[in-house]
Parts: structure tokens; C-alpha cells; sequence
């Protein structure tokens, strides 16, 4: 309800945009070349016992794009910033700054939870089109120089998979993951009880719940969704 409302803390939203975005890129450009490369390793040595080595960009194209780049985003995402967010509202909640908040008039929801929320919003789906492009491009290292499939036809085949369905479905996970993310990771630091340790388990279960919630509504989404989608693929 509050996410529409005013006030609106700009400068917030830009500072969790920098430290979620800019401070996740590299674990996921990391993540989305190394899945990528062993992905497409993987691949290559299966469909070469059928003969179909060439077909290995469009296989990797509908596993990146639909399945592994929005999924391994979510949980790196959420391992990373989950944790963070968890833990600096459950330090506020433990040495009472969020009730000094309250008591100058400031809404704690508005202030600290908004931002963090509209920023993952933001920028989980950009980090997942990042993550779908370096897995791509470290399967095509894979597949030109140790499978020796021509870049040519491994391109090709990649481009033949970007329809409206699978960028449908590739962009619609991460909106859903930057939820289940924000929403979990907000509610366990505002619920932090217990001081330092209360901290830490917060974190912990935060982290926890994030990626088991992601992959179950990943899940719910290919068996619901999915289905519906197929005359776009």
C-alpha cells in the first residue's frame, strides 16, 4: 500500500539501487559465465552422441533464458542482498533506531523498506538480462573452441529462441523473485528480536526462505504459466 504513497525517498532509492545493483554485478557476471561454460560443456558432450552438436545454442538459448539466468540471479541476489538487508534493519530494530524513527514522525516502512523494495524491482531485472547475455556468450566460447561447433550456426540457432514467449517468461521471474526477496528479507529485519544473536538468526532464516520461496515459485510458474505461452515460443 505504502509504495505509491508520499513521501518518496528519492536519494534512498538511488543509494539501494547503487548497493544492490552495482554491488551484485560482478557475482553475477561471475555466476552467469561460469553456469554458461558448463552448461554448454554438458550439452556439447550429450548431443554429440545424436549428431546434433549445431543445435547447442538453441538449447542453451531456452534453458538460460527461461530456467537458469532469472533463477541463478534470484538466489545469488538474494544470498547476497538478503542477508544485507536483514542484517542492517535488525541492527536498527536491536539498538532501537527504528523506534527513534517513529518518534520523530518518520514512517519506517516509507523510509527503509520502500526503497530497498522499489530498487529490487528495478534492478533484478536488469541483472538477469546481464546474467542471460554472459551465460550465452561463455556457452559460445565453449561450443566454437572445445566443441568445435561453428560460431555461425550456434548464434543462429541462439537468435531463433528470442521470441516474445521466452523473453516473456525470462522477464517475468525476476519481478516476482525481486518481491519474494524484498518482502521476506524487510519483514525478518523489522521482526528481529534478541540482540546480536537475534540478528544473525534473522539473517540466517532470511537467506533461507528467500531461496527456498524462489525456487518453489519458480516452479509454480513453469507449471502454471508456461503452458499458456506455448504458441509464443
Amino acid at each position: 500500500v505504502r509504495l505509491l504513497g508520499r513521501p518518496f525517498y528519492f536519494a534512498d532509492l538511488l543509494e539501494q539501487m547503487y548497493f544492490l545493483g552495482v554491488g551484485s554485478l560482478f557475482l553475477v557476471v561471475l555466476t552467469g559465465m561460469f553456469a554458461g561454460q558448463g552448461m554448454a560443456l554438458q550439452f556439447s558432450i550429450e548431443l554429440a552422441d545424436f549428431g546434433s552438436k549445431n543445435y547447442l545454442g538453441r538449447v542453451l538459448a531456452i534453458a538460460i533464458i527461461r530456467e537458469l539466468g532469472p533463477t541463478l540471479t534470484g538466489l545469488m541476489v538474494a544470498a547476497r542482498v538478503a542477508a544485507g538487508i536483514t542484517a542492517e534493519l535488525g541492527s536498527m530494530k536491536s539498538s532501537e533506531q527504528i523506534d527513534a524513527l517513529v518518534a520523530f514522525g518518520v514512517d519506517p516502512i516509507r523510509k527503509l523498506a520502500v526503497p530497498r523494495f522499489w530498487a529490487l524491482l528495478i534492478i533484478l531485472p536488469i541483472l538477469t538480462i546481464i546474467c542471460d547475455f554472459v551465460a550465452i556468450v561463455g556457452g559460445w566460447v565453449i561450443a566454437v573452441y572445445i566443441a568445435h561447433v561453428s560460431g555461425t550456426a550456434y548464434w543462429t540457432n541462439v537468435v531463433n529462441k528470442l521470441s516474445i514467449g521466452n523473453f516473456i517468461i525470462g522477464l517475468s521471474k525476476p519481478f516476482l523473485f525481486a518481491m519474494i526477496i524484498a518482502t521476506i528479507s524487510t519483514f525478518m529485519g523489522f521482526t528481529t528480536k534478541g540482540g546480536t544473536k537475534g540478528v544473525g538468526r534473522s539473517t540466517t532464516n532470511s537467506v533461507v526462505a528467500c531461496s527456498i520461496m524462489i525456487l518453489f515459485i519458480n516452479f509454480l510458474f513453469t507449471r502454471l504459466i508456461v503452458p499458456h505461452l506455448k504458441g509464443l515460443m
